[in-house]
């Protein structure tokens, strides 16, 4: 069977915030959002790898024309794009109507993505990132073919 998704091996479970040692003790990392242009650098021309409360959770090819291709893990893809709203980072996918917009956070050297508005238990987390393209078949892979007959 053909592994779709390599660098899912070497993700390891995330813990739920970034923390850095102050005076002997735990603290919590600020976290900052990414400017359009961090993101744009940080993601453009690679496919980023998310986990959610530890778990494998989804994949997104970023190319650089600001297209994506998501893919939850589950062989299916979406086409899309993204475009900046304010501070926020907005996706546009082939079958939605409206846009997702996701602040992308860094706290120390993990990022993090938290759908706007939403509850920071529900981010996720980068995990993996390389430079292959995401297995995705074409639309309409599978579906017969009739010629229209010629005069």
């Amino acid at each position: 069977m053909k592994q779709i998704f390599p660098a899912l091996a070497l993700a390891a479970v995330m813990p739920a915030a970034a923390f850095a040692q102050e005076g002997g003790k735990s603290a919590p990392t600020a976290e900052r959002i990414l400017s359009a242009s961090e993101f744009e650098a940080f993601a453009s021309g690679t496919t980023v790898y998310f986990n959610r409360g530890g778990q494998p959770y989804g994949a997104e090819e970023y190319k650089e024309d600001r297209r994506v291709i998501w893919t939850f893990l589950d062989g299916s893809c979406q086409r899309g794009a993204w475009f900046e709203e304010g501070d926020q980072i907005c996706f546009v996918y082939e079958q939605e109507t409206e846009a997702q917009c996701w602040h992308f956070l860094q706290a120390g050297s993990q990022k993090r993505a938290r759908v706007v508005g939403d509850a920071p238990n529900n981010d996720l987390f980068v995990v993996g990132q390389d430079n292959r393209q995401l297995d995705c078949p074409g639309p309409g892979i599978g579906v017969s073919y009739t010629p229209q007959p010629t005069e």
